[in-house]
């Protein structure tokens, strides 16, 4: 197969970019797409021409490395695929391919087909996280997890991070990321004790991080390859909403934070002021 590649050039985060075509033959159907990319990156070097920047690792679709636009669909179009297991048999002799890297202001371009994508690490740091004993080792199946909270949690532990919900989302949102990682722990027993503030807070620095917010366009299901459904946004958006509601009742159930100052004579009155009562801030 003889190909053109048009390739998004950039040599760093500062400086302008621009797509640069090239020509690439001798590709075998049974090659992939980042070994397509190896081939033109040896003839590249030969030349001694810079060769064009991808990030890559396992090349087995499970760590997300890869990933950047084919054609403008993230990840090539081929559902349920990652770039490095996208193959070079869905495309035609003769075919002019455009890559390019994601596109949102959360994924600042680093160089050529390579974002910097570190706005989902701080999502995870912010709240991805549950309590465990650091003793010896439990025994196994000591925590009892029922079927179906275990295949929910497994299903959105798929997730690999790769950052094709947010590129191919018009508005950049990272909702499908943010409500994979806070429904994996979330939906199990060992999650439980920090399922409220660990919604808040993962929601709260994805807002931060400047991703766009979720209009229901349903493109983030579409191209991911891991096949995240948006039923888990439903779940994020739901416990969001508990955790909020929580938050804002849990000073008026607490006695402590109720001024009583003139109730030292009657511990009826002040059982009875404790119920009723609210705390100066809960009243604004």
């Amino acid at each position: 197969m003889n190909l053109k590649l048009r390739i998004w050039r950039q040599q760093s985060a500062n400086a302008s970019g621009s797509f640069v075509t090239y020509q690439v033959s001798d590709i075998t159907p049974d090659m992939s797409f980042l070994e397509m990319l190896d081939v033109l990156n040896e003839d590249l070097i030969n030349r001694q021409e810079p060769p064009v920047a991808f990030e890559h690792d396992c090349r087995e679709g499970i760590c997300g490395s890869c990933g950047f636009l084919v054609n403008g669909v993230a990840h090539g179009g081929q559902r349920g695929t990652t770039v490095c297991q996208l193959a070079m048999r869905f495309f035609e002799d003769g075919d002019t391919i455009t890559l390019e890297p994601w596109r949102a202001r959360a994924f600042p371009v680093i160089r050529d087909l390579i974002v910097n994508r570190s706005a989902f690490d701080r999502i995870i740091q912010s709240g991805g996280f549950i309590t465990v004993p650091t003793g010896s080792a439990p025994d196994a199946n000591a925590v009892l997890v029922p079927k179906e909270d275990a295949d929910t949690a497994f299903d959105a532990a798929a997730c690999i991070g790769c950052g094709a919900c947010v590129a191919a989302c018009p508005n950049a949102a990272a909702m499908l990321f943010t409500s994979a990682k806070v429904t994996h722990l979330n939906s199990l027993p060992q999650g439980e004790p920090q399922r409220d503030q660990r919604t808040l807070s993962m929601v709260a620095t994805m807002r931060n991080e400047l991703f766009g917010s979720c209009t229901n366009h349903g493109e983030c299901e579409a191209v991911c390859p891991k096949q995240i459904p948006l039923e888990f946004i439903g779940k994020m958006n739901r416990d969001l909403i508990r955790a909020a509601w929580r938050r804002h009742r849990e000073p008026l159930l607490m006695p402590s934070v109720v001024q009583q100052p003139f109730m030292e004579d009657s511990h009826e009155h002040s059982d009875k002021h404790a119920d009723t009562q609210l705390p100066a801030d809960a009243q604004k």
